[in-house]
């Protein structure tokens, strides 16, 4: 994926206020990363069909800052079923306060695990 724009399936968009920020304006990196594991979550139960949750993420990097104001998309991907498993591609771009400019900020992979009622991994369905 480059760095033009986004291929992905939008899943989360939300602005970045003051109290999740330093006191340089700058948002923390630990709250863009919640906002990638909500998407991911919610695109993995999409698939899943119920209840999952994340076993790992992996290599993120971040590229540009994401400032108070910005308005940050999230953009999710599955590329990868195993049996009770899911890999999806995760984007985090920052639309810049008050413009059109949309950057992406960082990109990881989530590795989300299917869960029966019970708490149990549990067989991701054939999609059709």
């Amino acid at each position: 994926m480059d760095d033009d724009k986004p291929s992905q399936k939008s899943t989360v968009r939300v602005p970045a206020m003051p109290a999740d920020a330093n006191a340089a304006g700058d948002i923390f990196g630990g709250w863009v990363m919640a906002q990638m594991d909500l998407a991911a979550g919610i695109h993995a139960a999409e698939r899943a069909g119920g209840r999952v949750v994340t076993k790992a993420v992996r290599e993120m990097a971040f590229e540009r800052p994401v400032k108070v104001g910005d308005t940050v998309a999230v953009y999710t991907e599955v590329i990868g079923v195993g049996r009770t498993s899911m890999t999806l591609a995760v984007e985090a771009w920052a639309q810049r306060y008050l413009t059109h400019e949309s950057l992406r900020v960082t990109r990881a992979e989530f590795i989300m695990v299917a869960l029966d009622s019970e708490g149990r991994p549990t067989p991701v369905p054939v999609q059709n």
